[in-house]
C-alpha cells in the first residue's frame, strides 16, 4: 500500500535549520540534540529518506512557506527569515523551490512531480518486482500562503518552475485572503489570483483560509480543491479546523481533506508538553471517519501530516515516532471495519486522484 502525504515543510527546514532530509530522522535528532533553537521551534525530527522509504511514502506535497515578520516563531532565533514585503516573500519561497530542485537533481531517490508522466514514473518505481533501491519519493510543490506571488499574473512563472498547489492564506491572512486566525474575506487581488490559478488548473488549497474566504473561494473556483492539512472543527474547536460547512464545500467539489496526526488537533485541550501517549492513532482514524461519514464514502479523506511543521514526535500520537509509522493509521482504519480498498484510497489513492486531475 502506497502512502501520499499532502503536507510537509521540507524546504523551509532545510533553509532555516539546515536539516538534511537525505539522512535518517534519528540522525537529525542526534545532530540537533545541542541545538536549543531548532528543538524549541521544531521538536524531534520525524522525516528522513530512510523513513519515507520504510513507510512506503511514495509522494509528498512539499511546501513553499515564508513567514510574515509579525508572525515570526518565538524563540527560534535570528536564523528564521521573515518577510515584510511581497518581494521578500518571493525571494524566500524561490530559495525553497531551489532546495527541491537540488534535491531532485542531486539524489536519484527524489523526483519533482510536475506532469502526469512524472507522477506515473514515481509510482512505477514502487511496483512489485521493481528494484527497491530504485524507489523514488515524488515531490509535488505546494505554496502555503500566496504572498510570494507578487502579482496574480506572476503565477505563470511559478507554474513553469513546478508549483502545482496554492493555499492563498496562512494564519493572519495575506494580500489575497483572510486567514484562520484573522478572519476576513477574499480580497480583490485574491479573486484575480483564483482566475489565473484556474487558467493553469492549479489545485486550490483551503487550509488556513478563514471560513468566509474558504467558502467564497470554493464557490468561485472550478478547478481541483483540497484542504491539505486540516481536521474537523466538530472534534476539536478552533478556527484552524474546518467547520462542517467548509467540509461540505470541499466535498461538493469532489475535493480531498488531509487529516493531521497532531495531538492538539485530535484531542480537545491537548497542548505541547502534555503526554504524547494521551492520544493514539485510533483518534486519527476517528477524524478520518468523521469526514468519510459526512461524504458517505472513503473518497475524500487523506493524510496531510504537517510533520516537522513546527512540532515533532513529542506532539504526535503514541504510535507515531517518524513518518515510517504512518501505516499504523491504516491498521487503525482496518480496526474500525474499513475495507482494504477504502484504506488504500485514504492512505494515498485519493491524493493521486486529485493529482491525475490537475497535472498536465
Amino acid at each position: 500500500m502506497l502512502i501520499v502525504d499532502g503536507h510537509e515543510d521540507i524546504a523551509y527546514n532545510v533553509v532555516t535549520f539546515g536539516r538534511d532530509y537525505t539522512r535518517a530522522a534519528r540522525d537529525t535528532r542526534a545532530a540537533e540534540a545541542s541545538n536549543e533553537q531548532a528543538r524549541t521551534a521544531m521538536g524531534d525530527c520525524m522525516l528522513g529518506l530512510p523513513e519515507w522509504l520504510a513507510g512506503n511514502v511514495a509522494v509528498v506535497f512539499g511546501t513553499l512557506f515564508a513567514i510574515p515578520a509579525h508572525r515570526k516563531i518565538t524563540g527560534a532565533g535570528n536564523n528564521v527569515a521573515a518577510y515584510t514585503t511581497p518581494q521578500e516573500a518571493s525571494a524566500q519561497a524561490m530559495e525553497q523551490l531551489d532546495v527541491y530542485q537540488r534535491l531532485a537533481d542531486d539524489n536519484p531517490r527524489f523526483a519533482l512531480v510536475r506532469e502526469q508522466k512524472e507522477l506515473e514514473a514515481v509510482l512505477a518505481s514502487w511496483k512489485d518486482g521493481a528494484p527497491e533501491e530504485k524507489r523514488q519519493i515524488g515531490l509535488v510543490i505546494l505554496m502555503e500562503g500566496a504572498d510570494p506571488i507578487v502579482k496574480p499574473q506572476d503565477l505563470e512563472a511559478w507554474y513553469e518552475r513546478g508549483l502545482r498547489v496554492v493555499g492563498p492564506s496562512w494564519l493572519a491572512g495575506t494580500r489575497y485572503a483572510g486567514g484562520d486566525s484573522s478572519g476576513g474575506p477574499l480580497t480583490d487581488e485574491g479573486i484575480r489570483l483564483l482566475r489565473v490559478m484556474q487558467d493553469f488548473n492549479v489545485v486550490l488549497d483551503v487550509s488556513h483560509l478563514s471560513e468566509q474566504a474558504c467558502l467564497q473561494a470554493i464557490d468561485r473556483y472550478d478547478g481541483p480543491v483540497i484542504a491539505s492539512h486540516s481536521n474537523p472543527r466538530r472534534l476539536v474547536s478552533g478556527n484552524r479546523q474546518l467547520s462542517d460547512d467548509m467540509i461540505r464545500a470541499v466535498l461538493s467539489h469532489d475535493g480531498v481533506m488531509g487529516l493531521l496526526p497532531i495531538n492538539s488537533m485530535l484531542r480537545e485541550g491537548w497542548k505541547r508538553g502534555d503526554r504524547k501517549d494521551a492520544v493514539t492513532v485510533t483518534e486519527v482514524a476517528a477524524a478520518m471517519d468523521y469526514v468519510c461519514q459526512m461524504a458517505g464514502d472513503a473518497q475524500h479523506a487523506a493524510l496531510g501530516t504537517d510533520f516537522d511543521g513546527g512540532f515533532g514526535a513529542e506532539s504526535a500520537p503514541a504510535e507515531l515516532d517518524t513518518i515510517a509509522d504512518l501505516p499504523k493509521v491504516g491498521n487503525a482504519l482496518k480496526a474500525r471495519g474499513y475495507a482494504d480498498a477504502d484504506i488504500e484510497a485514504i492512505m494515498g489513492g485519493n491524493w493521486l486522484r486529485i493529482l491525475r486531475r490537475a497535472l498536465p
